[in-house]
């Protein structure tokens, strides 16, 4: 039985340091506080059992039928999953909620951008929710939008910004997406960077790829870009300051990378590549493009989430993986294959903290509140940010 934890009991095994646990809430800036303020619910949910909570969950579905749609990513746990009518990488979850408009209420167990990004998508009659609103994303946190939007007046002023194409990562703020929307550009996943980029330098000559400098690089790497010819701009840095670099770099370049990253991909290294392969010879690494590119190099096969699943999933009897990617998708994809050898490359496990804000708690107070007649929780993009942002998303979404 899975032993279900409160907002106080969520925390990583003891003496291991997680990044992702460093940003407890998302800035709450103008453009930004429509969808981050999370009410207390109520204490009677804390004190419900794993198996009480299963239940009512599934009585308000019943009463709520077809009316309810509930999208679960692949690093939920799967206390959350076994509640998913469709589960995903954010790309095939976005296109569902662009293609399927029969659900009136969408429950997104993910975390903000991802919910925001489906509110764009969906139609107008659609409401899409949060379970929690403190799930966020410290990469996307890392791409504050008056940082993106001072480093794009930056490379105005240096004549830089007319040949650069933006490009966001899908784990960022609506109004980063609109962003990018209002100036040409795009947004890609990590199992669409590439033909997001082949489209983008078929515009332009260069890109300002944010918040994460890893799929960037490991992307452009892959489509033959010299390393040098991707260059890092430094957020943090102060405004005038060229993020770090000098104008020749950044007139050389071909690829401005922004500087974030996910703090569980980082944990990944070749050393514990080299472990896997002594302990199983016969291993295949495969793991996350958001990982260090020599992390990357030193794999088999890197890919997506989608990728990384349904290449164990077809994988012959027998086959062996160590994976580089979040634990609660692994230990799932060595549940499910039991004919596998299925395990992670870091033995210290330290799971998406954002992500695992979720919690079954949470889900059952928005789902009986929905049975109930009442919405909560509700992402609603405000439709100045929502135009153009839809642009983006549209744009990926035709990038075949």
């Amino acid at each position: 039985m899975t032993m279900l934890l409160t907002p106080t009991q969520q925390q990583p095994a003891a003496g291991i340091a997680c990044e992702s646990d460093s940003i407890d809430t998302v800035p709450l800036t103008e453009e930004r506080s429509f969808a981050y303020w999370q009410q207390d619910i109520p204490q009677a949910y804390w004190a419900l059992s794993p198996g009480q909570i299963t239940e009512r969950i599934r009585v308000a579905r019943r009463k709520l039928g077809e009316r309810l749609v509930v999208l679960g990513h692949h690093y939920q746990r799967q206390d959350i999953i076994q509640f998913a009518d469709f589960r995903g990488d954010s790309f095939n979850l976005s296109r569902w909620a662009a293609e399927r408009p029969e659900a009136e209420y969408i429950v997104f167990c993910g975390v903000h951008f991802m919910a925001e990004a489906a509110d764009i998508l969906s139609a107008p009659h659609q409401k899409v929710m949060l379970p929690n609103m403190a799930a966020g994303c410290s990469m996307a946190d890392m791409a504050d939008p008056d940082d993106v939007y001072n480093a794009w007046a930056e490379l105005e002023e240096l004549g830089i910004a007319q040949d650069t194409m933006p490009i966001t990562y899908m784990n960022s703020a609506a109004a980063l997406k609109s962003f990018v929307g209002e100036h040409g550009g795009a947004v890609c996943t990590s199992s669409n960077a590439k033909k997001v980029l082949e489209w983008a330098f078929a515009r332009k000559k260069r890109v300002l790829f944010f918040p994460d400098q890893h799929l960037g690089r490991n992307t452009g790497h892959a489509m033959g870009i010299p390393l040098e010819q991707m260059v890092l701009w430094g957020w943090a840095r102060p405004y005038g300051s060229m993020g770090g670099q000098t104008l020749q770099a950044l007139q050389d370049s071909r690829v401005i990378l922004w500087a974030g990253h996910c703090s569980v991909h980082q944990r990944f290294t070749p050393l514990q590549i080299d472990e896997a392969r002594a302990q199983y010879p016969d291993v295949t690494v495969i793991v996350h493009p958001e990982c260090r590119l020599e992390t990357v190099q030193a794999s088999d096969l890197n890919g997506s989430t989608e990728f990384i699943a349904k290449t164990i999933g077809a994988a012959p009897a027998g086959s062996k993986f160590a994976v580089g990617t979040e634990i609660n998708l692994v230990s799932r994809l060595a549940k499910e294959n039991p004919d596998k050898t299925v395990f992670c490359l870091d033995p210290v496990v330290c799971p998406c903290s954002t992500m695992y804000r979720v919690h079954p708690a949470y889900l059952a107070w928005v789902i009986e509140s929905l049975a109930e007649g009442r919405v909560v929780n509700q992402i609603v993009v405000p439709e100045a940010i929502a135009a153009n942002a839809k642009l983006a998303l549209d744009r990926m979404l035709a990038i075949r």
